[in-house]
């Protein structure tokens, strides 16, 4: 790009803004992004954007509806002022497990995010882990999409020095996320197969791969409700498991998961700053920062390299 790089956020995550800032040593843009007395969401820009390639943060967490809602306005904003390109860089995809149907007569949530923000003026997505690859193919536009995976396991192996390792995924969809996390790890695979009867539950069933007196490592990409953790958990103390981690890339912590897992058998939860992290689960979760790797993302993208080969 020609244009000079800018960097907007909205309100969603301003730890993670300000941590992006600084390894990208440069500035937020100057913005107003409040709300109205009605309620509405207000967006103003205080600077010049004209021909600038703009980044703006925003994970659409709790609440996820105002949070996308702010993202639109300011992309919209941006491009009414006439930047040359508009990047969302959206750590959290919310919506993402609605990317299917599962009866007649629902919505297909996942897509209609992806249509609005094409419609809104994004030319670009920057996103961490989606929940279901099939989300990329919904953009019109190009989505490049992170892993966190080689961060999470570099966390894990400098906190955790010993033990027999065996890296379980708490559903068959996420195997391949598991395996790669081992590869880095080292260890064996544990395979929990199971069923959503509904939404939001979760019905297991059963288990490949040996546990017993090994320190299992449950790998997955959200922890939301807790409910399918703790399932996972009991069927791995009942196998047998020495010691539990987590590590998972979102840790939404929606209603009491934080309750569930402090009360636990989990050893230690690894998340990263996708969301706001809990500080009520302070004494168990440690959280592992993706801001260099956004930077990073976001100057090759503006000097037009690779991103692939951040995880070569």
């Amino acid at each position: 790009m020609d244009g000079r790089l800018q960097l907007f956020a909205g309100n969603a995550h301003p730890a993670l803004a300000e941590s992006l800032s600084r390894e990208l040593e440069l500035p937020l843009g100057r913005a107003i992004v409040d709300q109205w007395r009605n309620g509405e969401s207000r967006v103003k820009l205080d600077e010049n954007v004209r021909g600038s390639d703009v980044f703006v943060l925003q994970p659409t967490c709790t609440p996820v509806n105002h949070h996308i809602m702010e993202l639109l306005l300011i992309i919209d904003a941006l491009k009414r002022a006439s930047a040359s390109r508009i990047t969302a860089v959206i750590p959290y995809y919310g919506y993402a497990k609605q990317e299917k149907k599962t009866s007649g007569r629902e919505p297909i949530s996942a897509k209609l995010v992806a249509n609005v923000l094409t419609v809104a003026g994004a030319d670009r997505i920057l996103a961490v882990d989606l929940h279901a690859p099939a989300i990329e193919g919904f953009f019109d536009i190009p989505v490049d999409h992170l892993r966190a995976t080689p961060l999470l396991a570099r966390a894990f192996r400098d906190q955790v020095k010993d033990g027999d390792v065996v890296v379980v995924s708490p559903d068959a969809g996420g195997v391949a996320r598991a395996e790669d996390f081992r590869r880095r790890v080292g260890g064996s695979l544990a395979i929990i197969s199971k069923q959503h009867p509904g939404p939001d539950a979760t019905e297991t069933l059963d288990m490949v791969g040996d546990v017993d007196g090994k320190l299992a490592v449950i790998v997955d990409d959200m922890i939301s409700t807790g409910g399918t953790l703790i399932e996972a958990v009991q069927m791995l103390k009942d196998r047998g498991a020495s010691r539990i981690h987590v590590v998972a890339t979102h840790g939404i912590f929606a209603a009491n998961a934080v309750d569930l897992v402090m009360a636990s058998d989990i050893e230690r939860i690894f998340v990263t700053d996708t969301l706001p992290p809990p500080s009520a689960a302070a004494g168990k979760v440690e959280v592992v920062s993706v801001a260099h790797l956004l930077a990073e993302a976001i100057t090759r993208m503006h000097k037009g390299l690779s991103i692939s080969a951040l995880f070569t």
